[in-house]
């Protein structure tokens, strides 16, 4: 872990994840793990020992398990899809073992989303761990989790408002098919850039490659990296394809959050 801490990927794929259900693609019969893409989220270690999550997605328990991720201090929502928030039910787990309620932040409308999906654990009376215990804060503007301020970046996914985040020269940006002419100024002077590039055909709610390569262009980070990938994106030959100080991100990936040197790399 560098000074400033670091963020791992715990899952770079879709809603559908990679291998998709019932598909005989390449990619998806592909024997390169880092073809092999969980839903969308990514986990922050501070440098002063905070532990942030970013989504909590349907595979919450199995990127746990396979990253030994025991602490999560905080939670951080895009917004309320269900690829995004299905996996909330396990953070009751991450409840037992630190004795204490979970902050979860985003902007109003994900809060009043989650109040709605999860009427459960609202309306509950259990204190005993049967539902997760948590506390959810609606974002406003930029805000703190241990030493860090995070700047909440609104996004386009398709016609809905989202947020992307950023803290110090890591700015993460899932779901994003736009960026409103208000939020360039929150990406200007990146390190590194986490960008939605979903795969090279158009769609409605997601940049494509092009898409995403011309946002980097603009921006200028030192570093790009793409994410929320779809199966028609094999990681190896399309990296190839990638212009330099880009690259595809993939599960399992863990990066410094402080300033990148491409002479010296991770």
């Amino acid at each position: 872990m560098s000074g400033y801490g670091s963020v791992t990927f715990l899952g770079t794929g879709t809603s559908h994840g990679v291998p998709m259900i019932g598909c005989r693609c390449g990619t998806c019969l592909s024997a390169d793990p880092r073809d092999r893409r969980l839903r969308p989220s990514v986990y922050l270690a501070l440098a002063d020992g905070t532990r942030v999550l970013v989504d909590t997605t349907p595979d919450l328990r199995q990127q746990a398990l396979a990253h030994d991720i025991t602490r999560v201090d905080a939670i951080l929502y895009t917004h309320c899809h269900a690829d995004h928030v299905m996996g909330l039910d396990e953070v009751r787990r991450f409840n037992t073992l630190q004795h204490a309620a979970i902050p979860c932040y985003g902007d109003a409308r994900t809060m009043g989303d989650l109040r709605r999906t999860f009427a459960y654990i609202f309306e509950s009376t259990d204190p005993g761990g049967g539902v997760p215990q948590i506390h959810l804060y609606t974002l406003g503007g930029p805000f703190s989790l241990g030493r860090q301020e995070f700047i909440p970046v609104p996004v386009m996914h398709g016609r809905r408002t989202i947020l992307g985040f950023r803290l110090g020269g890591f700015a993460y940006l899932t779901d994003c098919s736009g960026i409103p002419d208000s939020s360039w100024s929150l990406l200007r002077g990146l390190d590194t850039l986490v960008i939605d590039a979903l795969r090279h055909r158009p769609h409605p709610t997601h940049f494509t490659v092009a898409e995403a390569l011309g946002v980097v262009e603009q921006l200028a980070p030192r570093r790009a990296l793409l994410t929320h990938i779809c199966h028609d994106l094999p990681h190896d030959a399309t990296g190839a394809m990638l212009p330099p100080g880009v690259e595809m991100a993939y599960d399992g990936l863990t990066l410094p959050l402080g300033p990148w040197d491409p002479d010296i790399g991770d």
